[in-house]
């Protein structure tokens, strides 16, 4: 069989892509409608209005008191409030790797590179909003006016509507999308803009993209498709055998990337044992138009999708995948609200208002003065008098006036149901915002409890959204981090700044063996991640429990660990360096484990400290009675040695004398020590 020419391949690969679309476009349409109608019924002014609606009150006051948008910035807030952090975690749980640590802070410093919270904040309030959000991860060049610069590193994007702009494959199940196959990322155009950019003229597409129920080119948009295949490789793996013994194992990207590694690998007697098949999961990207693929980009950097998805609310009904924000159960109350109030106020403004009723004759000339007698305010007003039946002219006011409208009475009982039923809906806000100065702290927390309660299942999901941006990150990570002697800058979780350099050799003391520190290609963790307190209030009570505990104990130590963790979680402007001051007090006093910078700041304090005067001297007194006890103890000994040799000498000096000599010597020995006791 002949083998498919490039440009057949992207043909196939077109139409494919066409199909597909085609039918998840059809599948999630009605859904995806209903996400960009939430998104607008609650920002955008008017917009509640929208439809027959607005149809039927034509040329009629309508009013809009917009309670949903309040209720969904408050969400909103919360977040904003309590950012979603991502955590690597060691394979083992192991709480000391150094390469988890860097990771952490690598990725902080690429969220703070690419601006990540602007993707962050419109993810989750499309999907609060309207029920689905997402962004993106890509890899760009470190410098891209550096022809020589090949260093690449990751930003995170925004993608905006994305409701009307991604669509994952149909057997996608996976609330993160973790399990999917293919995705496409629409971005609209003018026809003018696509020419320039891709040199692509619309009109010259087959007509047979007119059948498809997706319109990819209309009067004034054209709609380019960036679109991204998961494809599954069979890649051969070499194993070879050095004279040690050991294993090692080396792909065929290896010897692409290095010609002479073969070669290298023989030289000092490494030889190949066998060969084994493994699958590789790949993504390749592509960028297509309705008229065919504009561009294929190849592999792309790591082995997922790098489209993150948000849900406000998920499931699936019928096999169809459903979604919705906070919106869509109140727009029915809402609409309800400003029908009632735009009426209220029509009979409002025409309360006061009685109409003369007049004959044709009485206001016959006269009729502008009483046209604009509400704006000009006239001191009196004419009318043309009346002639009785025999033709006399008489003095006649009008021959009667309308009645004012009324406020009907079941008016008044919906307008009270209507906005019992907004609050069972969107939450009791105004439980929060009414909360006077003597109630208690605990009255306080089960308030804001209730109101947490809202916010949860949304902060639930970004926090599931933010774990497969971690995911993703870690998995491109692998392949573009990957620079011997690299320095990248690193954000710790206070923000504080500091710099790894990556794959740096250093020496194993314990096997001599030389190993690599911070290679981020051999970093393989679990995800987590860290979701702060859902209110101020709960810090709160935290603060209010620990200062009630330190009524509680007497010992100075506990009084003292209790405070330093109340003033830790304390929230104020400039407390930020109370808390910094404490926590260093807390690890000096082992409360708190130190990360590895405070460690190292430790051991350099410890060197640089002056030892205290009092100190030194008691233990220069120590050492000199240990010295004057060592002295003691050799004079005692040195004495005894001289006692021993003078015995010695002794014993010599009668072994050299006769016998008589020896007892006349010892007599007069003796008579010398009776003398001697006499005297005593």
């Amino acid at each position: 069989m002949a083998r498919k020419t490039k440009e057949q391949r992207l043909q196939a690969v077109h139409e494919d892509a066409l199909i597909e679309f085609d039918a998840i476009q059809s599948a999630v349409r009605d859904e995806r409608i209903q996400c960009l109608e939430d998104r607008r019924f609650y920002s955008i002014a008017g917009a509640q209005w929208e439809g027959s609606l607005g149809e039927q009150f034509a040329n009629k006051p309508k009013f809009e008191v917009n309670k949903v948008h309040l209720s969904v910035m408050r969400i909103i807030n919360e977040y904003r409030n309590n950012r979603i952090t991502v955590d690597f975690l060691s394979k083992d749980g192991s709480a000391d790797d150094t390469l988890a640590d860097t990771c952490d802070g690598l990725y902080r410093a690429d969220e703070e590179y690419s601006t990540a919270d602007e993707a962050y904040d419109n993810a989750f309030e499309e999907a609060v909003g309207g029920g689905f959000g997402a962004w993106r991860l890509r890899t760009v060049y470190e410098d891209e006016y550096d022809d020589d610069d090949d260093r690449q590193r990751i930003l995170i994007e925004p993608i905006y509507d994305a409701d009307t702009s991604v669509f994952f494959d149909l057997n996608a199940k996976r609330q993160d999308k973790s399990d999917a196959k293919s995705c496409y990322v629409l971005t609209a155009m003018t026809p003018d803009a696509y020419e320039e950019i891709w040199g692509d003229d619309p009109t010259s597409w087959p007509e047979s993209i007119g059948d498809m129920d997706f319109d990819w080119a209309a009067h004034d948009v054209v709609y380019v498709a960036e679109v991204y295949k998961a494809e599954m490789q069979l890649e051969t793996i070499r194993v070879f055998e050095t004279l040690a013994g050991e294993e090692e194992r080396y792909s065929e990207a290896d010897f692409a990337n290095d010609p002479e590694l073969e070669a290298a690998l023989a030289s000092v007697g490494t030889q190949e044992v066998r060969q084994k098949k493994v699958k590789r999961r790949k993504v390749r990207k592509y960028f297509m138009s309705g008229g065919g693929v504009l561009s294929d980009e190849g592999h792309i950097a790591g082995t997922e999708i790098p489209i993150v998805p948000v849900y406000g609310k998920r499931w699936f009904v019928d096999n169809i995948e459903r979604c919705m924000g906070h919106v869509r159960l109140a727009k029915d109350a809402q609409r309800l609200k400003n029908m009632q109030l735009s009426k209220l106020g029509e009979i409002s403004a025409l309360t006061p208002m009685e109409k003369p009723i007049f004959m044709p004759e009485q206001v016959a000339g006269h009729e502008y003065m009483w046209a604009q007698d509400n704006l000009k305010n006239y001191p009196y007003l004419l009318v043309n008098p009346v002639q009785d039946a025999n033709g006399n002219e008489m003095a006649s006011g009008p021959i009667g006036y309308t009645k004012p409208p009324q406020i009907p009475a079941a008016m008044a009982a919906l307008l009270q149901i209507t906005e019992q039923d907004m609050q069972d809906i969107l939450g009791r806000q105004q439980d929060g915002e009414e909360m006077v100065s003597n109630i208690s702290g605990k009255a306080v927390e089960l308030i804001q409890s209730r109101l947490d309660m809202q916010s949860f299942i949304y902060m639930s999901n970004m926090a599931k959204a933010v774990k497969r941006s971690g995911e993703i990150w870690l998995c491109m990570a692998r392949d573009v981090l990957v620079e011997p002697g690299r320095k990248m800058k690193m954000v710790g979780l206070q923000g504080d700044i500091e710099t790894a350099e990556l794959t740096t050799p250093i020496l194993n003391t314990e096997t001599g063996e030389v190993e690599y520190e911070n290679d981020i290609s051999k970093a393989k963790f679990d995800v987590i991640v860290d979701v702060g307190p859902s209110s101020a209030s709960k810090r709160e009570a935290t603060v209010r429990a620990l200062t009630g505990m330190i009524q509680l104990t007497q010992d100075p130590q506990d009084r003292a660990v209790l405070t330093g963790m109340a003033l830790m979680n304390m929230e104020g402007e400039g407390i930020s360096d109370v808390r910094k001051f404490y926590r260093k007090k807390m690890v000096s006093m082992g409360v708190i484990e130190p990360n590895e910078k405070e460690e190292a700041e430790m051991a350099a304090a410890a060197e640089q400290q002056q030892p205290d005067p009092q100190v030194v001297y008691l233990q220069a007194e120590t050492e000199k009675s240990q010295a004057q006890a060592v002295k003691a103890q050799a004079d005692t000994e040195y004495t005894a040695a001289r006692t021993e040799e003078t015995r010695a000498k002794t014993a010599e000096t009668l072994a050299s004398i006769d016998s008589n000599e020896r007892e006349l010597a010892l007599k007069t020995a003796q008579t010398l020590s009776n003398l001697t006791r006499g005297q005593q």
